[in-house]
């Protein structure tokens, strides 16, 4: 499980400093989960309840385009929050805030589809 207060511009940045932080958020995550913790744990043993395993739908990577995802963003395909020095990503020429509705044979629709058609790539290919 997840929890997540909001993401910034410097999210993950070298200029990520202590004032960023959503510190009130993660006050407030952190009495919910001891919540949680204290409740099962008052409650004796919990049930088990077997999940389906999603593993196999999650795309493995062989390769990485040196792009930072942006996460927050909302439309269609993908944005890309950043790209890393030296990378493929700036090497082909990507910039901040560029988007990526194709890559190679595959149309990018969200962040899901581009992670799909990344996983397709092994070293040494070629992409447009």
């Amino acid at each position: 499980m997840l929890f997540f207060t909001r993401q910034h511009e410097d999210y993950h940045k070298p200029g990520d400093d202590s004032e960023k932080p959503n510190y009130k958020g993660m006050k407030t995550i952190s009495s919910y989960i001891f919540n949680i913790i204290t409740n099962l744990d008052n409650n004796g043993k919990s049930p088990f309840r077997k999940t389906k395993n999603e593993s196999e739908k999650t795309p493995r990577f062989k390769v990485g385009s040196g792009v930072i995802p942006d996460y927050m963003f909302d439309g269609k395909e993908m944005r890309i929050d950043g790209v890393c020095e030296g990378k493929q990503a700036q090497k082909g020429g990507l910039h901040k805030d560029d988007i990526v509705i194709h890559l190679g044979d595959s149309t990018v629709v969200d962040m899901i589809s581009y992670m799909g058609a990344l996983s397709i790539f092994k070293e040494g290919d070629k992409v447009k």
